[in-house]
């Protein structure tokens, strides 16, 4: 039974972590670190971005958590870092390959649902500031993006 509840926190905090990626990104990322994360709202030839300095914002609290958990008998903060880490992980996945392509992978889906993530996506990269933006989550997604999707090509 022990294993059940490492389970369910493991999967708490990941789906809290979507609460936590739409805050950070409406209030932090446009708001004061806006500096980092501007260029990823304009187009430019370089393969990395300011914004990449995000990732490593967020992985430390979960590589702290993995880290801390371990060294106490792997207790519920292990297991806390791992939920964080694999939210890492969907969001590489979801938003750097599917939605942006920075690597070739998943590059078309008949899938609904991930195309309204794209779709959600593409609606908040129209603006380009960092005012009036909406779609600031990236799993989660609005009712009206699936009624106003269309087929990528």
């Amino acid at each position: 039974m022990f294993w059940l509840s490492n389970a369910a926190i493991v999967i708490l905090t990941f789906l809290a972590m979507e609460f936590v990626a739409w805050a950070t990104h409406k209030f932090v990322m446009h708001g004061f670190l806006w500096i980092l994360h501007k260029d990823h709202h304009e187009p430019h030839p370089h393969v990395m971005e300011r914004n990449d300095a995000f990732f490593l914002i967020f992985a430390i609290p979960g590589i702290l958590f993995l880290l801390f958990g371990a060294l106490n008998g792997y207790d519920f903060r292990f297991y806390i870092g791992a939920g964080i880490t694999l939210y890492g992980m969907a969001y590489f996945l979801v938003h750097d390959v599917f939605i942006h392509q920075r690597i070739s992978w998943f590059r078309r889906s008949d899938n609904r649902y991930l195309r309204a993530i794209r779709k959600a996506h593409k609606v908040h990269h129209k603006k380009a500031g960092k005012e009036d933006g909406e779609s600031f989550g990236m799993l989660i997604v609005a009712r009206k993006f699936f009624a106003e999707q269309r087929r990528d090509s």
